[in-house]
């Protein structure tokens, strides 16, 4: 019965926005996928089709809400349900904001003035994923959240830091009751074991 205490995540993040075209910073604000982003997330259809996944959830945010229903529909499920906790990490005053003195002025050590903590996002993402883990022991959930979100809640889980989440594509990472978080795929690469990525 060990097995049955392996639960699967994929965490992928939302397709493209114009925002992310833009290199504008988004955080809570809720901006809609665009057409590269639509393409993006019915592209991911491909590579995570070879996998059978038990739930599908998302973040409420439209990027990511749209992302997780056009995964679903190309699998042929639908998506159990929005989940707020997985709400990208909120950067407050700096949303929008393009590289420059402008957001310069507002950075703080770590972050943004007026802006949710890494280890305040970090800590509501693993939670969520805590939680998904209990209600779905043993089984697969695919995880439809934000760059942001993902990269430091995957960090703090395995006790590293990971670099940047590319739009729609696989991380795949393993819950074991036991032993902790394992990470498989990242950033649609395979990790090989006990290697920094």
């Amino acid at each position: 019965m060990e097995s049955m205490t392996l639960t699967t995540f994929a965490l992928v993040r939302h397709g493209q926005t114009d925002w992310n075209a833009q290199r504008r910073l988004q955080g809570a604000t809720d901006i809609p996928l665009n057409d590269v982003g639509r393409g993006q997330a019915s592209d991911a259809v491909a590579v995570l089709s070879g996998y059978e996944w038990d739930a599908i959830v998302s973040s409420p945010l439209s990027r990511a809400a749209e992302t997780a229903d056009l995964i679903a529909a190309g699998l042929g499920l639908s998506v159990a349900r929005r989940v707020p906790e997985l709400t990208e990490r909120s950067f407050g005053p700096a949303e929008g904001l393009q590289a420059g003195p402008e957001l310069d002025a507002l950075r703080t050590p770590g972050g943004f003035r007026g802006a949710e903590s890494e280890d305040e996002a970090a800590s509501r993402g693993l939670a969520a994923l805590d939680a998904l883990a209990e209600e779905f022991r043993g089984r697969r959930v695919l995880v439809v959240a934000h760059g942001t979100l993902i990269r430091v809640t995957l960090s703090r889980a395995l006790g590293r830091t990971l670099q940047s989440i590319d739009n729609a594509v696989l991380n795949l990472a393993h819950h074991h009751a036991v032993d902790g978080w394992q990470l498989e795929y990242f950033n649609g690469e395979r990790v090989v074991a006990g290697v920094q990525v």
